[in-house]
């Protein structure tokens, strides 16, 4: 029976596990492979993590780094940074990879969803969309790059047309919250979430399991992912990889 996820997402620069507030100032937070050995530990349904950096500097995926994040890993995992051709994709699911993540490929070229999802299947093929709120004009505008350029676009509009092309699953990633631990934007969940069939998961503002709890029970199945909340603990961040455990889950996500 399909469950909604519970889902840390790691962000990886130089290697390093860091944490950014909308999308700036990453502060390094750990090493990343300690990190995931903890959270198979506490049995977390599924990682996500994503080079900040690869895609920005026009550089291929690190796939030794990739190769022993999916050694050490006992989830699904889902890797995205660097991601821009169908070989790669293939390369990456061969070293042990479940899902991964395509952002401004996507944008570049939304075929490759197509093409990709006929070598690798839909289920792996993930596509990530950065959104920031326009108050100016009143909606809602994709950036790519780290935040940094504009997608001349409609988002929902986009997001449908990524399910169209085979994507098999959404992440809806909030620039204005990431790493604000303010509470996942609800207002864009439902823009989104009423465009697609297919699984969304939700990325940017996480403060606390009542916030995971609130999302899971107003949209249903869905992945709640999070970055800062199971990174810190406590007003002062202190670092602290962290995980709700199994009594825990069943009550968020019942």
């Amino acid at each position: 029976m399909l469950r909604s996820r519970i889902i840390p997402c790691l962000l990886i620069k130089n290697r390093g596990l860091v944490k950014t507030i909308k999308f700036n100032n990453p502060k390094y937070v750990g090493d990343p492979i300690n990190a995931v050995k903890i959270f198979n530990e506490k049995g977390a349904d599924e990682l996500i993590v994503l080079d900040i950096d690869a895609t920005k500097e026009n550089r291929e995926p690190d796939y030794n780094m990739i190769k022993n994040l999916a050694a050490e890993c006992r989830m699904p995992l889902c890797y995205g940074g660097g991601v821009k051709t169908t070989e790669q994709v293939k390369k990456i699911i061969s070293l042990g990879v479940e899902k991964v993540a395509i952002s401004k490929a996507v944008v570049d070229d939304p075929y490759i969803i197509s093409r990709a999802a006929e070598i690798v299947g839909n289920q792996s093929i993930v596509v990530v969309i950065d959104v920031k709120k326009r108050p100016f004009i009143n909606k809602y505008q994709q950036f790519v790059q780290n935040g940094e350029i504009p997608v001349d676009n409609n988002v929902q509009e986009f997001v449908k047309r990524c399910e169209h092309l085979g994507a098999g699953e959404v992440v809806i990633n909030s620039i204005d919250r990431d790493g604000t631990m303010q509470g996942y934007d609800l207002k864009l969940v439902e823009k989104i979430k009423k465009e697609l069939s297919i699984p969304i998961s939700v990325l940017g503002g996480a403060s606390s399991l009542e916030n995971i709890s609130q999302l899971i029970k107003k949209y249903g199945l869905i992945g709640a992912a999070a970055g800062s909340l199971f990174v810190f603990k406590g007003k002062y961040r202190a670092v602290l990889i962290n995980y709700p455990n199994s009594n825990e889950k069943e009550i968020l996500i019942k």
